[in-house]
């Protein structure tokens, strides 16, 4: 009987571990590399002074960041833990890069303002959800009608960062927009029972436990895409969420049509949803549960954006002698 090949066992171990697609794929990416990276060796022949030479050779030739070297490294680690199932105690020394500490970018609720002014319809919808609530573009994106709760102004987010689940506000002035992007969404909703489509994506194997979920309307995705995608093991045609690149290019251009000469994101407007909670007098233990930190230090970060400027310490330069 033929061996199962690395990257197909080091697929089931990541979904059998519940990690997140855009783990898997850069888990594997990075595996891929390192093989190459040491090829004809096998990755069981490697050691230490092999990982570290990878390791520095992204950082002096490839000039990554300390995050994405750290990322390497995790995927190397579960490599060889959970894949091989061999135990290193010499990963466990292995110091990881250091990060930078870098400040966030975070636009004025003017800048704000002018920004959305140039988004149209579902891109000004999600990126308002992120300024008005604080999601992650992703968490956004996927969305379903079950998790908007109009009664109590709150969205839930479902399996965020951590796959922890968390409640966030539901900004009174997107109730309506909301309302009018569902009634688009039940037209597509419609439209695809009545061509007998299979339904939208589900993670993992909700589909096995739900199974009248894809074609249930509280499934249904608050943003859902306008191609299917064909499903690898069901071999169905199935509606994804809308592709992030679709919100990140929209966004790009309003920032540049609206004249901000500053490095904004979608993931911006996260950082402004935080800091002008902040300057609003919100406590810090709250906007950390509606972002979903696990830490109060990683929320502590925006503190640094309110001591700067009209809200800190005042120039000498501008004091009267």
């Amino acid at each position: 009987m033929p061996q199962p090949r690395l990257f197909d066992v080091l697929r089931d171990k990541l979904r059998v571990g519940h990690y997140s697609l855009r783990t898997e794929n850069a888990y594997t990416q990075w595996i891929r590399r390192f093989v190459r990276f040491h090829r004809p060796r096998h990755p069981r022949d490697l050691g230490p002074e092999d990982v570290k030479e990878f390791l520095r050779w992204l950082a002096v030739e490839r000039k990554v960041t300390a995050s994405t070297q750290n990322q390497a490294l995790s995927a190397i680690m579960f490599l060889y833990r959970v894949v091989y199932e061999t135990p290193l105690p010499w990963l466990d020394g292995l110091e990881r890069a250091r990060k930078s500490q870098h400040v966030p970018v975070v636009l004025s609720r003017d800048e704000v303002g002018r920004v959305l002014g140039f988004l149209r319809g579902t891109e000004w919808l999600a990126c308002a959800i992120l300024y008005g609530s604080g999601l992650r573009l992703t968490e956004c994106l996927e969305l379903r009608v079950k998790d908007i709760d109009f009664e109590y102004h709150r969205i839930t987010v479902r399996s965020g960062k951590g796959f922890k689940d968390r409640v966030t506000v539901l900004p009174e002035r997107l109730v309506e927009p909301i309302r009018l992007q569902l009634e688009h969404v039940k037209a597509i909703f419609d439209a695809d029972r009545a061509a007998n489509r299979a339904g939208v994506t589900l993670p993992y194997a909700l589909v096995r436990k739900y199974p009248a979920a894809p074609t249930s309307w509280i499934w249904q995705y608050l943003f859902p895409a306008e191609r299917l995608v064909l499903d690898a093991e069901t071999r169905a045609w199935l509606r994804p969420s809308e592709s992030p690149r679709v919100i990140q290019r929209a966004m790009a251009q309003a920032v540049r049509r609206s004249g901000i000469e500053k490095h904004a994101s979608c993931h911006t407007l996260r950082h402004c949803f935080a800091t002008h909670l902040l300057e609003s007098g919100q406590d810090i233990r709250t906007v950390q549960e509606l972002l979903g930190h696990s830490d109060v230090q990683t929320t502590m970060i925006y503190t640094h954006v309110l001591k700067q400027g009209k809200l800190g310490v005042v120039s000498p330069f501008d004091k009267k002698p």
